[in-house]
């Protein structure tokens, strides 16, 4: 049994010398020490031996397994060094080489519009509010004073999804859901996509952006209405920038007006921007009509409001001369990268 002790440990050691890499160390390990290994098999033997013979035996093998061992962990550092000095030699970086370019995304021209205005209104006092994108007929139309017969209903006008459901026409949904919720004062501005069914061409899209206020409080006139927008205009386009109103109609404001600003490229003198006028159209507006306060269960003779709504494409193409909305929709870097 002696013998075949010093038979193991000379097996051990000359397999070991052929080593090259942690997996076969491993596998030594376990054919000589493991449970099933040679050296714990003569372990397990002893017990047949005198008393004496197990002695001596005992400390032969102890000092084999010791030997074995300290073999094993020797080769098993030379090995994790030899490794480490290879993965080294394999990740070695020349720090003279030129770095990477690292590209930084740039916000989106209609993005960055929509901060500005929003900011403006923010710094008035106005909150921002959302609404959802797929809408109730009653929310787009029937809420905001839409006869059933207006031209705005038809299927050549609107998505419809269902005969009840569609995708919002106008962020102007979003009053009539106000007006559910909340109880005057109500001071709110909201942006948000809209959809309708326009043939794509340099100044339609069947989807754009609308930002849409509201106000109601007691005491709110037409002078509140003009002096909001007026001082909107001035701190988006400049302080130089003056406002006109002209009649219009939407069925959910009475008066209703549309807001020009005089042409920020020629100040007003006449351009091929403002097409020769000095004015631009920039947004449509009114007072709240009374019908659609009522939606909300607002009392008419106490309170009063504002609305007006704003395509952001629109204030967006004037902004920076941009001459076809279809630029903010392909996605061409070289376009989006100008608004660094």
């Amino acid at each position: 049994m002696q013998a075949q002790l010093n038979k193991i440990l000379e097996e051990a050691k000359a397999q070991l010398k052929e080593v090259s890499s942690l997996a076969q160390a491993d596998e030594i390990r376990v054919k000589v020490l493991g449970k099933k290994g040679k050296l714990t098999e003569i372990l397990r033997g002893m017990g047949k031996l005198s008393p004496e013979e197990r002695k001596t035996t005992g400390q032969i093998a102890n000092k084999v397994r010791a030997e074995i061992e300290q073999l094993l962990e020797s080769k098993f550092n030379e090995l994790k060094k030899a490794a480490k000095e290879a993965q080294f030699k394999l990740e070695k970086i020349d720090v003279t080489e030129p770095g990477k370019d690292i590209i930084l995304g740039v916000k989106h021209p209609l993005t960055i519009t929509i901060e500005e205005i929003s900011r403006v209104f923010m710094n008035m006092g106005f909150a921002i509010t959302e609404g959802p994108e797929v809408e109730t007929v009653f929310n787009n139309f029937d809420g905001l004073n839409a006869g059933p017969n207006h031209p705005a209903r038809d299927m050549t006008d609107t998505f419809y999804i269902t005969d009840d459901i569609l995708l919002r026409t106008q962020t102007s949904t979003v009053q009539v859901r106000t007006l559910l919720k909340e109880k005057p004062p109500i001071k709110v501005i909201a942006p948000g996509r809209c959809f309708r069914c326009d043939t794509p061409d340099a100044t339609h899209s069947p989807m754009f952006h609308q930002i849409e206020g509201l106000v109601v409080d007691e005491g709110i006139t037409m002078a509140d209405l003009k002096g909001t927008l007026d001082s909107f205009a001035k701190q988006l386009f400049g302080t130089s920038t003056k406002t006109k109103f002209r009649p219009h109609h939407f069925p959910f404001t009475e008066p209703s007006a549309e807001m020009d600003v005089s042409c920020f490229k020629c100040g007003g003198k006449g351009c091929k921007v403002c097409k020769g006028s000095g004015w631009i159209e920039i947004l449509g507006c009114g007072m709240v009509h009374p019908n659609v306060l009522k939606v909300g269960n607002i009392d008419t003779e106490k309170y009063t409001g504002f609305a007006f709504g704003m395509g952001v494409e629109r204030v967006a193409m004037l902004k920076y001369g941009v001459e076809d909305i279809r630029l903010f929709y392909e996605n061409d870097m070289r376009f989006i990268n100008q608004f660094k």
